[in-house]
């Protein structure tokens, strides 16, 4: 007896609905794009003396290539065909092969649906032995109930919910064993979604790799990490480490490089709080010297008072506080006092983020844009490198040119840290 072949795409086709008839595309080598295709240039002449030629017709390759693409991409099978399909299995009609499982069940099939479908049920219906006008094969190692869901699911990818839920380990075991991908992407979506817990993940792991699921891997691993403590409590995971103890170690090591990552990236974020403060700073700074804020600011302006309105910069009252400071300071040397040192690696870092030094009204710009000039390489990358975390901090678009402009002045590889600035917003 010979297994009719047919294409998968028969069966089932992923898309929009079609509303239109089916097209069919003839090709021939010797016909195709003259005889069948009509003459439009003609047809226009026709009818219309002075309309413009057409563009020539495309070619024949071309034509078929794209009307494939089209169909596939507009065409979806209607729950109509589904039906029929579905019906078709759980009838038998004019059923030719006989699927046995370990409890004796025998489920009535077609062969050139199992074989169209799966490439190892191909293999095992050509080695299938006759019997009584049924070819028969045998599916081990599953409930007769999910090799039942299994067959259903390769004439129309239907299942119940219930059924998915009791049999999705097996089922994904048997996606895997015959090669059906899409079934195993089903059975793998639906325990990410349905059937994770914390008390089954071990297990949900280990037949991942088993079963080559990079993804369920992936997500079981995760939530592994994420609640490490109640996992490690379970009976799954004593049952590994006393079967698997090599999947443990990957497991713990997985934990200490996501405990790694996340103190990393905590400590970038505290960074870029220091970073954006600074930046702020520098806001301030300049608004102080330029503008003036309620009982401080230049000489020339005119101060609002100590009843005006809320300043707008939040680094403001701190500035405030610490320019006061610096003015009636007896001391006031860069390494004996503290709020002065403050105060002197402000005016420095302002210095090296003013482009107009010879207008500016900051106190000793001009002088810090000078003192550049003397520095050696490895401080002059220091005081660039920590430009550009402040301006990058902000994450405008109106300090690109800027952060551009340091970071051009930073060698390639260098590893060199920025100079540390200690809190400057003590109030």
């Amino acid at each position: 007896m010979e297994c009719l072949e047919l294409d998968s795409s028969d069966f089932f086709v992923e898309g929009d609905a079609i509303d239109s008839p089916l097209e069919i595309h003839l090709e021939s080598d010797s016909l195709a794009g003259t005889k069948a295709v009509p003459d439009h240039r003609r047809y226009a002449q026709l009818h219309c003396n002075n309309a413009p030629d057409p563009p020539p017709l495309p070619g024949t390759s071309y034509g078929a290539r794209r009307s494939s693409t089209k169909a596939k991409a507009c065409s979806r099978v209607p729950e109509e065909v589904l039906d029929s399909w579905d019906r078709l299995f759980l009838e038998g009609y004019q059923a030719d092969l006989r699927v046995s499982t370990d409890d004796g069940t025998e489920i009535l099939s077609h062969s050139c649906v199992l074989g169209v479908k799966s490439p190892v049920l191909r293999a095992m219906l050509e080695d299938a032995k006759l019997e009584h006008g049924f070819w028969c094969i045998r599916i081990s190692g599953a409930p007769s109930e999910a090799v039942h869901v299994f067959i259903r699911f390769l004439y129309s990818s239907r299942f119940e919910q219930e059924q998915m839920k009791k049999h999705v380990l097996h089922l994904l075991v048997l996606s895997h064993v015959f090669s059906v991908s899409s079934m195993k992407t089903v059975c793998i979506d639906q325990l990410e979604r349905n059937f994770l817990a914390p008390d089954n993940v071990v297990d949900i792991l280990q037949l991942a790799g088993l079963c080559d699921a990079p993804r369920l891997s992936l997500v079981c691993t995760r939530m592994i990490i994420g609640d490490f403590k109640t996992v490690s409590l379970t009976d799954g995971w004593k049952v590994m480490r006393r079967v698997n103890p090599s999947l443990e170690q990957k497991l713990l090591e997985s934990l200490v490089e996501a405990d790694t990552k996340r103190q990393v990236r905590a400590k970038r974020m505290e960074e870029k709080k220091v970073y954006l403060q600074l930046y702020e700073a520098m806001e301030a700074l300049i608004h102080i010297c330029r503008d003036g804020c309620r009982t401080i600011g230049p000489r020339d302006q005119a101060l609002k008072g100590s009843r005006a309105a809320v300043c707008k910069f939040p680094a403001c009252k701190g500035i405030e506080l610490l320019v006061r400071h610096f003015s009636t300071c007896s001391v006031r040397v860069p390494g004996g006092c503290a709020n002065c040192k403050r105060m002197w690696q402000l005016l420095e870092l302002h210095s090296r983020m003013c482009l107009t030094p010879d207008t500016c009204k900051v106190p000793l710009c001009r002088h810090f844009k000078e003192k550049m000039q003397h520095l050696g390489r490895k401080e002059e990358t220091k005081w660039n490198l920590l430009v550009c975390k402040v301006l990058e901090s902000r994450g405008t678009m109106g300090f690109i040119s800027e952060r551009r402009k340091f970071s051009t002045l930073k060698p390639a590889g260098s590893r060199h840290v920025a100079p540390r600035l200690v809190d400057l917003f003590e109030t």
